[in-house]
Formats: structure tokens, sequence, C-alpha cells
């Protein structure tokens, strides 16, 4: 109510406020704030869990987080009366802070965002925390007492609600790259917890309790009285709020696995988790069916018609998948099946022919009748053979000139197939080169000190016309076996110097790029004179560049590895020990290499911290490393495990994974960079 009762009947009821109570109401502010703008954020990020799911979560997060904080802040106040509480209208409360706050993030979460926008979610918002206000003080029972509001200060509170909810929507939405850097992201949550808690102040500022002249107060003593309610109840709430942050972050990696190693389309494991497979496990046999001339179909009926038809597909190679086979979908038009074990080539031959089968009947997509055309190449391993080598053979299979698109079922046979696939990509290299086909990505590597990229990996990239993306483990082997990646590797040099003079334009990134050296190419005369001829021309200081050079490359040539690596050190080269872990070389020949940087091989990361004998052998690594004064760097860290664990056992330790960032093109880097 806002009229003041006569002073004739009524005395103005004095109350204390509890300073470490108000301090916890700024902190549960806080604490809601962050997980809320955390999942705000989240929205953005994340497109395989909808946007509406993570604004329901911001919502429920920061109306629960407002409305805990504005009962324990009310509740600062010690009268000395009774007190209980309206169950009802408590519910009332909670619910309308969650609706203004679901609005708010909805609204604001639009990608074209103006002045007005703001002003709305600002309104909305503010709306939302004076509502709750106002219900939470009539959920306030207290016999014999009545309370008046301040029209000046009610009004004040209504406004700087408002305002506080503007500015701070404001800021995380425009700082929303920045906000993935913790403390950014903890100081927006603190001003938007500040500001909410001083709106409460406020608005408590406004309010004059008053009881009747003949009132007995509870002798002078303050009385918080239906505590037992109001402990279980905010206590509830913060438990909510930590369990919906804890479920947000669950939900957020399991997005970012889902999103990471499954196809986004058919909901099958995509080509990662393919290669992942295939290179850390042996398999029995691999049957890839290739689904041809999709792009005529694509001209036909366009992208999304193309698109069930390889729903269609995917649910078709599905229902013939039996136990115990593992099914892919390797790129747009390729799909793999994997035998676990030798048991089960049999039952992939059978079910590859039930496949072909049904595949020769069309299928029928929006009441059209579509005939694919396809193929089925099929490997199958021998003892001495690699998973990856199933591979190739299947790409041999299915790039042999003989090959027909008529549903049939081709078993690799070396007689036949064993050069067409290998003398395809040494007739193509060429071209690849010349039209772009290969290509050059960069994976960031991250200091764990400094919590900022300190350099790039350049990587190879080939998107082949007929194969399609061909990994660099299928097609770095052929090219190295026929001497040719001294050329690839001179066509590398040269697109990352270009890369380091167009990054170094602006005078703003000045990163260090690393570049893969072949181990037959290192001890060639060939590769200093060309790395200097590229470096001159390109005005390209020396420190700009770093050559990562295989532990094997070393074994073989020990003592001519040596002296090479001498001369690049003199020319002010880096040079990084690559794969560490993975050769034989003796530890003694380490302190004799004058290398700068030691690379540890992802195959001692991934089952840290889980494992101890991994861990411990990497913590022994990473301490040779230290003592020998070289830089040390990990690759293939994934998960914030692997992280914590490891920024633990050194204090200046670079990481290189998916965890920061798959390999990025070019301006992708610098984009990255910008929002890291």
């Amino acid at each position: 109510m806002f009229l003041t009762p006569s002073t004739a009947q009524y005395d103005v009821l004095q109350g204390e406020y509890s300073i470490p109570i108000i301090a916890l109401s700024v902190l549960i502010a806080w604490a809601a704030a962050y997980t809320s703008l955390s999942m705000g954020e989240r929205s953005h990020k994340s497109s395989f869990f909808h946007q509406n799911l993570w604004l329901v979560l911001a919502a429920t997060s920061m109306g629960i987080g407002i409305w805990s904080m504005h009962f324990v802040g009310m509740n600062a106040l010690a009268l000395p009366v009774y007190i209980h509480y309206d169950r009802i209208l408590i519910v009332v409360s909670i619910l309308s802070t969650m609706l203004a706050s679901f609005l708010a993030f909805y609204v604001s979460s639009r990608s074209r965002r103006t002045k007005k926008t703001y002003l709305i979610t600002g309104l909305v918002m503010g709306t939302g925390i004076s509502v709750m206000h106002y219900v939470g003080m009539a959920a306030m029972k207290m016999e014999g007492v009545i309370y008046s509001y301040d029209i000046g200060l009610s009004i004040a509170s209504f406004l700087l609600a408002v305002f506080v909810s503007c500015v701070a929507l404001y800021l995380f939405y425009m700082l929303q790259h920045q906000s993935e850097r913790f403390l950014i992201r903890i100081a927006i949550a603190l001003i938007l917890g500040l500001a909410i808690s001083i709106v409460c102040v406020t608005e408590m500022a406004g309010v004059t309790f008053y009881v009747p002249n003949d009132y007995l107060l509870m002798n002078g003593e303050s009385q918080w009285m239906d505590v037992l309610f109001l402990v279980k109840s905010v206590s509830a709430s913060i438990a909510l709020l930590l369990c919906l942050f804890l479920f947000s972050s669950m939900l957020d990696r399991y997005a970012e696995h889902q999103l990471r190693y499954f196809d986004s389309l058919t909901k099958l494991p995509n080509r990662r988790r393919f290669e992942r497979n295939i290179t850390n496990f042996s398999y029995g046999a691999l049957a890839v069916w290739h689904l041809h001339d999709l792009e005529s179909l694509n001209r036909a009926h366009g992208y999304t018609f193309v698109d069930e038809v390889i729903q269609e597909m995917s649910h078709l190679l599905t229902s013939t998948k039996p136990p115990l086979i593992d099914l892919y979908r390797l790129d747009g038009h390729r799909f793999a099946y994997v035998a676990r074990d030798s048991k089960g080539v049999y039952a992939l031959q059978k079910a590859m022919e039930r496949t072909a089968e049904l595949l020769k009947q069309p299928i029928l997509i929006k009441e059209q009748q579509v005939k694919l055309q396809t193929v089925c190449a099929f490997a199958i391993s021998s003892i001495d053979e690699k998973s990856l080598d199933l591979y190739s053979q299947v790409m041999a299979v299915l790039s042999h000139p003989t090959i027909r698109f008529q549903h049939e079922i081709i078993y690799y046979d070396p007689v036949v197939h064993n050069q067409s696939f290998a003398q395809s990509i040494m007739d193509d290299v060429e071209r690849a080169m010349a039209e772009n086909e290969l290509y050059v990505v960069y994976q960031p590597k991250v200091s764990t000190a400094m919590q900022k990229m300190i350099g790039v990996e350049a990587l190879l990239r080939w998107e082949h016309p007929e194969h399609g993306f061909l990994s660099p483990a299928v097609f770095i082997p052929i090219l190295e076996k026929h001497d040719r990646m001294m050329d690839v590797t001179d066509w590398l040099i040269d697109q990352v110097c270009q890369q380091i003079q167009a990054w170094q334009t602006n005078r703003k990134h000045n990163w260090p790029v690393a570049i893969n050296i072949p181990g037959n190419y290192v001890t060639s005369p060939r590769l200093l004179n060309y790395l200097m001829g590229r470096m001159e021309c390109y005005q390209i200081d020396p420190q700009y560049l770093e050559l990562e050079i295989t532990e094997t490359s070393f074994v073989k040539t020990i003592d001519g590895a040596i002296e090479a690596v001498n001369k690049f050190r003199e020319k002010g080269l880096a040079v990084a020990l690559d794969d560490f872990g993975t050769g034989v070389s003796s530890l003694s020949y380490l302190k004799k290499i004058p290398i700068s940087t030691l690379k540890i091989d992802k195959s001692f990361v991934d089952d840290v911290p889980q494992s101890e004998k991994d861990a411990a052998i990497i913590q022994s690594i990473i301490s040779l490393g230290e003592s020998l004064k070289l830089n040390v760097v990990i690759e293939g860290v994934e998960t914030k495990e692997q992280v914590d664990y490891l920024a633990t056992t050194c204090n200046s330790l670079a990481i290189q994974g998916y965890y920061y960032s798959k390999p990025l093109k070019a301006p992708e880097v610098v984009e990255w960079y910008k929002g890291f």
C-alpha cells in the first residue's frame, strides 16, 4: 500500500539490518547471474540442443536466484514481530521472475539487436524484479502490522531495475566473445548481481512498517518467525541453482561431444570418430557405401530434398546393421560399416548383401521415387595389416576406373586395386597444389599460464573432387613412399610464409607457425635453401617459423639430423621434436639434439588423468623437458579434465587439441583469437 497510516493510531516499527545476511544475498545474486549468463551464452554456441532449452534454464536460474537473494535480503531486516509466509504468493513471485527473465533473454538473444531491443528487455526484466518484490512483500504476513511505500523510492527502484537490466544484458551480449574468458564473465555477473542487490535495498528502503500504538512487541527482541520454512526454501533454491549449473555443464559437454563426433543430419558417428577409432583399434573388415551423383539430385530438387535422401539412406543402412558392427557417415556421399573383429566379417558380408538388394529398389522421398546409384567397397583385414590400411584399400576400390555404381559389392583385390588409388593420388597431387584442392589449416596452441594463443601448427588437408575429403593419414604415406612429400612440403612452406606475411600486415597478428617436415627431407640441403629463399621473398623473420621433425626421423639419421638442426638454429629457426615418446630413440640422443620444443604425442594424453600409468609417464616427460629447458607442447587434448590435470603439472605448458579448437582456416583463426 502507498498510504501512510495515521500517526495518532500507529507507531513506526524499527528494525535492524544484519550485514552478514546482506552479504549473503549479494553472493546469491552473483551466483544466479553467473549461472544464468553462462546458460544464455550457451544458447548462442550450441546447435545440438534447441536454443530455447538454454534460455529456459537461464531464466529458471535467474528467477530462483533473484527470489532467493530478495527473500534473504528482506529478512536481513530483523523486526520484533511474528512473521509467516503465504506459500502461494511465494510461488507466484518466483514464477514472475522466471517468466520475465525468459522473455528478456529470448528478446535479447535475437541476432539483430538495437537500442529498442535492450530497452524492451530492460523493461521486461525490471518489471519482473519489481513484481517479484511487491508480491514477495505481500507474501509476508505480520499480524497487526501494516506497511506503506514511498512513491518516489518505489519509482526510483523500478527505474533502477530497468536501467540495471538494460546495462547488464547489453554488456553481456556485446561482450559475449570476451565472456568466454572466465574473469570477464565473473565481472559481468558481479555487476548484475550487485545491481540487483542495490535494487532490492532501494525497494526495502522505500518500505515503512507500522504497528498499532497498543501492539505488544516481542520484548524488544528481533524475531524471525517461520524461519524454518524460509531456510528450507532458500536452501532448496540454492541447491536447485547448483543442480541447474551442474546439469547445464553436463548438457554442454554432451552437446560438445555430439557435435564433435556425430553427424548432425543422420546422428551417426562422423568421419572424425571413424578416423579416431580406426587409428586406435584393430578391425576385421570395412565396407563403404558410395552414393553416386547426388549433385544431379541437388540441382533438380535442392539441398533439402538431398538431405531427406541421405536421412532415408541412413535409416535403411541402420536397419541392416548387425550387432557388433559400427556404422559411420564419412562425408556427404559415403557411409562406412566396420566389423569390430574377425568374427563379425561374415555377418557384415551377409548384411551388405541384404543392403544391396534393398538399394536396387527405389526409395520414396516426398512422394517421389528416387533410384540411387550406389556401390560398396569391401576390404577384409589380414593378420599383419593395420586398420588404417583397410581405408586405403576401400579407397583403392572406389577409385578404380572399372567401377560401376550398380549396387555391387566389390572386394579389394591387391592384384587389381593395389596401384590404382596410389597412382590416382600421385597423378592428382600437382593439380591439387595448383588448384587449391590441397589447403592449409591452422590449429592453435594455448599457454596454460597466460591463457592465450601463443602459436599455431600448419596442417595439410585435401578435398579431392572424386574421393572427397582425404585424411592426411591416407595420402601423406603414399606421397612419402613415392618421394613426393618434398614438393608438397615446399608448397606448404610457401603457403605458410604467404599467410604469415598477410597476418603481419596489420601488425596485430604475430604468431609463430609450426610446419611438419618429412623425415627424409630434414637432412637435405634443399630444405634450408628453400626456407631461406621463401623467408627472404616474403620478408619473414625466422622467429615466426618452427620446424616440427618426428622422433623417428632422428633415429634413422641421427648424426645428419643433428647437423641439419644445428644449421636451422643458426639461422634463427625454432625446431620441435614431434610425437615424442612414440619412437625408439635413446634418451641420450635427446641432450645432443639442439631442439627448442618437445611435443608430447596424444597417445599419452588419451587416458589422462584416469590412468595412473599414463599420468606418471606424462609427468616424467614434462619434467624431462623442463630440466632440459625446452618448451613443452602437448597434442590431442580434448577434455576439461585433461586440461585441468596438465595445468597442475607444469608452470609453462602449451596445449594443442580440440578442447580449445579444431584446425581452422586462416580467417577463422583470427576470429577465434578475437573470441578467446
